[in-house]
């Protein structure tokens, strides 16, 4: 690979002469819309808050900002906290002072960041090119329609559609396709978010319902980030609003038959503790209040269940969960209880026929189990899967004739599936289910809606080195077509990358899983490669491995990709979740810490060469472990991190704080309180060299407030001994999950975090930032600025001729590729090919050559014999659909954007799968 410094001659801190590396100016630069023309060099405003990030005492000196001191003490058992940046936290959001110190932090980190446009635009053409802009989902029948969502080139935001299907008599299959072209049925666009969201900066659509005779559309919309929605209603052929909008709620909605609505709303503390029952043309004013949840421990949601004959309100906290239902045909009736409160007991229903089927996890079945119960009887329960001390049961979906159990054991998931009873026969204790056999060593398989009365199940698969993949199994075959994969432009090939699992053995002797990915030509495995570690540990949630293109631009340079599944996550089962919460909650932190030690130890990296990442709860993790083992990282990304533990659980009038006693613990105990004390990330910051740290945030987060990565900040300015960057960019009009924009932009960290209990598939291990990182190759000194030169100086380090490490996050239209990211290794050496093909780059004429070489590189040899490659067994049968038959572009016009078709689909048996040599008539066959 050709240097990519060298070739641009771009300044990172090092500079290229000649091809060889020395001392020099310059750091990666900060995405187009956050970059100004000018540098603003403020004043210090009249109430002096900060300093000014731009003032310097030294013409040639820039520093960073300084927060104003201003000492506040916090008291509890005798204990007394000086916070002296309290000041920070304005819930308006309008405090001059305040924004003004926030807009300084970003100033001074779009000045660190604002050389290197160039390195800056060659990544986010490599990350823009692996997208497919104009492309469609898979397509879900519904009724007598197929719903999907398109996406459109140069276009932000999703398009959604639906056509009606052709032959609706006729028993869905597998092998149904959605009919296109010029006899088909035509496209009708139901809701264009692009042309809603030119109105706003921020828009989000948190859902979107059909009614049941397919008339009606309900969507909840947020212009602001701060996950306060507002409902509308519209006719499906005319686009028209039906009613006037419900305002003030929730994203949690549900039709209540063809005419009426449910929606939850929330308390001054953002508690969703109200279900409401909306009847189409009234005042939302007049609506009916089916339940209050006062108890402000516990919060509501709601869903439909997969027969679509009944709606569940759930009433949980994060120990507790019962469940009210209603009969949509008999509304009249209102919400009716189905399992009562019971502390320690958390249950999740289903319906089919005449049982409610029930999830149930209690002190004795932590691992949950399965019951189901007569419609009218729901105290009559029958055991139909028991509790498994080693199978943890993360999910159930009904259908007509089937149970699809989602499970999990020794950290990988899995899908089983049991055929029931006719519906009016006795149901008895489930036996021989079937599971699907999935061959990626890691991996990643989430459910997705599925016709609930056909056999056929819909499911997501991926794996690090695995395309997003969608499935259709038809449960009586054993028939599984693929239905649709994510597109990766630029001649993406699996087989190039290795995944892989290792076990960490923590400071007790826990076994901690970490899962792993890295290009296999590329990476020695001797101690040199750099790696970056990801990590969450908090709310029972399962970080499993799945697929980002983005992160190719990580591994494509040498950089090992690794994800912790540290105690306080549920991959393990629920003791997982339970010994690493509460009082043993800094087991999370030393597990890191540990798999990071184990990481050197097995020779992935080093200590000069190992960075970190986490968001939100796994912000928390990243501030603690830079706290208690500085010297282990070269670099830290915190997102959102929720770091000022013990203040803001100390105060229920911030939202989230009431419902997360029972996951931190409640620090108006003691005991609580010093433990907490010991491990929250501000009140530990102390007087010790720290790694590069970059921290973020969004002023509209109603989850972590911005004052918390704000207060940190501040702190470690004042305390950190180093002469490490420290960056913070605050999103001024956006919240917890960043900017909008549906095609490019993503989370990096499950959203079930804090409320939403079914996140679809995690974007996990990306780094979600609002602005450009790097890790510097040594030291760092301070910034100096003349008329001349807007560069950073760092000393001359060995290090240096190893490792440049840039994360980017490209704003505006590039904005949403910010989970993106692209790390940059020096010395990766380049093929013959890549530097034939560097230099025709610069030949415009010379096509016939370039593309010669495109065509070598795509049917060069695939090596078999390296760990982890697919080995393909007899035994059921998948098939490619003509819907998914992804063309290969003419290579004669589009080298560059040959769609590949991966050929590890994660199947054990025959694949059939596109030739090169004539797409649309001859297959192939793998060996084996």
């Amino acid at each position: 690979m050709i240097s990519l410094l060298q070739s641009a001659e771009i300044k990172l801190g090092i500079r290229c002469v000649s091809g060889s590396i020395s001392s020099g100016p310059g750091f990666p630069r900060l995405s187009q819309r956050f970059r100004t023309t000018t540098v603003r060099r403020r004043r210090s405003s009249s109430c002096s808050s900060t300093k000014s990030a731009m003032a310097a005492t030294d013409s040639k000196t820039v520093h960073p900002p300084v927060a104003n001191k201003v000492k506040h003490e916090l008291q509890m058992f005798g204990d007394v906290r000086v916070d002296n940046y309290y000041w920070l936290r304005d819930d308006s959001r309008s405090n001059p002072e305040m924004l003004d110190y926030i807009r300084q932090e970003n100033d001074y980190t779009d000045f660190i960041m604002s050389e290197t446009k160039h390195l800056e635009d060659k990544i986010f053409a490599e990350l823009r090119g692996r997208i497919k802009e104009d492309d469609i989902s898979a397509p879900i029948r519904k009724g007598p329609y197929y719903y999907y969502e398109r996406t459109l080139e140069g276009r932000e935001y999703v398009q959604h559609c639906r056509r009606l299907v052709q032959n609706d008599g006729h028993v869905p299959s597998v092998h149904d396709i959605m009919a296109t072209g010029t006899d088909a049925p035509p496209e009708h666009v139901i809701l264009d978010e692009n042309v809603k969201a030119k109105e706003h900066a921020y828009y989000s659509i948190g859902a979107f319902k059909v009614s049941p005779n397919h008339k009606l559309v309900a969507y909840a919309e947020d212009t602001k980030g701060d996950e306060i929605y507002t409902i509308y209603v519209m006719n499906a052929d005319t686009c028209s609003p039906v009613g006037e909008p419900l305002v003030g709620v929730t994203s949690y909605l549900e039709w209540a038959g063809d005419e009426a609505l449910l929606y939850i709303t929330m308390d001054e503390i953002l508690r969703p503790d109200k279900v409401w029952f909306h009847k189409l043309g009234t005042d939302q004013s007049t609506d009916l209040c089916l339940y209050h949840e006062k108890d402000d421990m516990f919060s509501l949601d709601l869903e439909a269940s997969e027969s679509k004959k009944y709606l569940f309100v759930g009433s949980e906290s994060k120990t507790t969960r019962s469940i009210f239902y209603l009969d949509i045909s008999k509304p009249e009736n209102g919400l009716m209880a189905l399992t009562p409160r019971s502390e320690g007991i958390d249950t999740s229903v289903s319906h089919r026929g005449n049982h409610f089927f029930i999830k149930r996890r209690s002190e004795e079945a932590f691992n949950s189990e399965i019951l189901a119960c007569p419609l009218n009887d729901v105290n009559a329960t029958t055991m139909l899967l028991p509790h498994r001390e080693s199978v943890k049961i993360q999910d159930i979906r009904l259908f007509s004739d089937h149970l699809v159990v989602y499970e999990r054991e020794k950290d990988l998931p899995r899908v089983t599936f049991y055929a029931l009873p006719a519906v009016g026969e006795p149901l008895q204790s489930l036996q021989g289910g079937q599971t699907v056999d999935f061959i990626d060593s890691v991996y990643s398989v989430e459910p997705e809606e599925s016709q609930f009365s056909s056999s056929i199940l819909r499911f997501c698969y991926s794996s690090l080195r695995t395309p997003t993949s969608t499935y259709d199994y038809d449960m009586n075959t054993g028939v599984s077509v693929l239905k649709k994969i994510e597109t990766v432009l630029g001649g993406f090939d699996s087989s190039n990358y290795v995944t892989k699992r290792e076990w960490a053995i923590a400071q007790d002797g826990t076994h901690v899983p970490i899962s792993l990915a890295y290009r296999k030509d590329l990476v020695k495995l001797d101690g040199s490669d750099p790696l970056l570690l990801y990590g969450y540990g908090s709310y029972e949630i399962c970080v499993d491995p799945s697929f980002k293109s983005s992160r190719l631009s990580l591994l494509d340079r040498g950089f090992i990709y690794a994800i912790a599944h540290i105690r306080g996550g549920g991959e393990m089962g629920r003791k997982w979740y339970e010994n690493g919460k509460y009082l043993q909650k800094k087991n999370t932190f030393t597990d890191f810490i540990d798999c990071a030690e184990y990481l050197m130890e097995k020779k992935y990296t080093t200590k000069e060469k190992l960075c970190i990442n986490g968001r939100s709860a796994g912000g928390l993790l990243i501030g603690a472990v830079i706290n208690m083992r500085p010297d282990l990282f070269k670099v830290a990304v915190a997102g959102v991190p929720f770091v000022d533990v013990v203040t803001t659980m100390l105060d229920p009038t911030i939202p989230l704080t009431t419902s997360e006693w029972e996951e931190w613990g409640d620090p108006r105990k003691e005991e609580f309180y010093y433990y907490m004390k010991s491990y929250s990330p501000v009140d530990n910051v102390k007087a010790q060299n720290y790694p590069a740290i970059l921290v973020t945030a969004g002023l509209n987060d109603p989850r972590v407030l911005y004052s918390e990565p704000a207060k940190f900040v501040a702190k470690l300015r004042e305390m950190k001994t180093d002469e490490e960057l420290l960056l913070f960019k605050c999103e001024m009009g956006a919240g917890h999950f960043s900017k909008s924009g549906s095609k490019f932009c993503g989370t990096s960290e499950p959203r079930v975090s804090d409320t939403n209990p079914n996140p679809n598939p995690y974007g996990l291990g990306d780094i979600c930032l609002p602005v450009a990182g790097k890790l510097v190759a040594g030291k760092v000194q301070k910034p100096t600025k003349s008329d001349e030169d807007y560069g950073c100086r760092s000393p001359k380090n060995p290090l240096a001729e190893q490792l440049v490490a840039i994360v980017a996050r490209l704003d505006s239209l590039e904005s949403h590729l910010r989970e993106d990211i692209a790390f940059l290794k020096t010395h990766c050496e380049p093929s013959p090919n890549q530097v034939e093909k560097e230099a025709l780059d610069n030949n415009h004429n010379d096509e016939e050559e370039r593309l010669k070489l495109d065509k070598e590189e795509v049917s060069g040899d695939n090596p078999s014999d390296d760990e982890d490659q697919f080995q393909y067994v007899v035994g059921g049968q998948l098939e490619v659909c003509d819907a998914v038959q992804l063309k290969i572009e003419d290579l004669e016009k589009t080298q560059r954007n040959v769609e590949w078709l991966p050929t590890n689909l994660p199947f054990a048996g025959p694949i059939h799968m596109i030739s090169w040599a004539d797409r649309k008539e001859k297959w192939a066959e793998p060996d084996g």
